[in-house]
Parts: structure tokens; C-alpha cells; sequence
């Protein structure tokens, strides 16, 4: 599986940022999901995950309610749609993709990675 993200940018606090994740190679409806961050300095973070199944999601504290992590099998991509940025949101943003039904919170457990794309958050 490649995967390959897109999306981030330079944006001020309090705005929007959808990012894409293309899937080629294998179809992303049997995989299992996720949205990981590394911010300078700091460990991979999960920010966003979802089963195949697509009715489970999770999210941690730090991104409940802004943002959202979604997948159109048809086009075989998943997004992380994400509003009132924060500055403390700057870091670079990773798909991740795991051979399971269910997601996991590790980054140990993710095979397949995209290469990453920067999102800067201004204040």
C-alpha cells in the first residue's frame, strides 16, 4: 500500500484545514485507518482513527470536537478535516493504515504510512 498525503498549509488560528490521503495498491476498505502528528521535538501523537467498519472513530482530548476523520472508499482516500486550529496544532501530519478491522493507538501497529504533510498553525 502507497499512501500518499496532501493538504497541509499555513494557516492563522481558529481556521480550517481538510487533509487527503491517498491510497494506491490496495483498496483502503479492508484496512483499518489513522491520522498521527509529530510536532518538533515531540513523539508521534494519534489524532484521529476509524475502522473499517467505519462507525467506530476515536479521537483524543486534544482533538474531540475539531476534528474529524472520514474515508471515501470509492475514491480511496481518507480525510482529517480539522477546525479551530490552534497554534499547538503545528506538526506533521500522517496517514497510517493497519491490516485489522480495528484501529490502534500506537504507531507500532500502523504498516503502511504516508509521507507526511505540515500543517502551521499561526496565532
Amino acid at each position: 500500500v502507497q499512501l500518499q498525503a496532501s493538504g497541509g498549509g499555513l494557516v492563522q488560528a481558529g481556521g480550517s484545514l481538510r487533509l487527503s490521503c491517498a491510497a494506491s495498491g490496495r483498496t483502503l476498505s479492508t484496512l483499518a485507518l489513522a491520522w498521527f502528528r509529530q510536532a518538533p521535538g515531540k513523539e508521534h501523537e494519534l489524532v484521529a482513527a476509524i475502522n473499517r467498519n467505519v462507525y467506530s472513530t476515536y479521537y483524543p482530548n486534544s482533538a474531540k470536537g475539531r476534528f474529524t476523520i472520514s474515508r471515501d472508499n470509492a475514491k480511496n482516500t481518507v480525510y482529517l478535516q480539522m477546525s479551530s486550529l490552534k497554534p499547538e496544532d503545528t506538526a506533521i501530519y500522517y496517514c497510517a493504515a493497519r491490516d485489522s478491522d480495528t484501529y490502534h493507538y500506537t504507531r507500532e501497529y500502523y504498516a503502511y504510512w504516508g509521507q507526511g504533510t505540515l500543517v502551521t498553525v499561526s496565532s
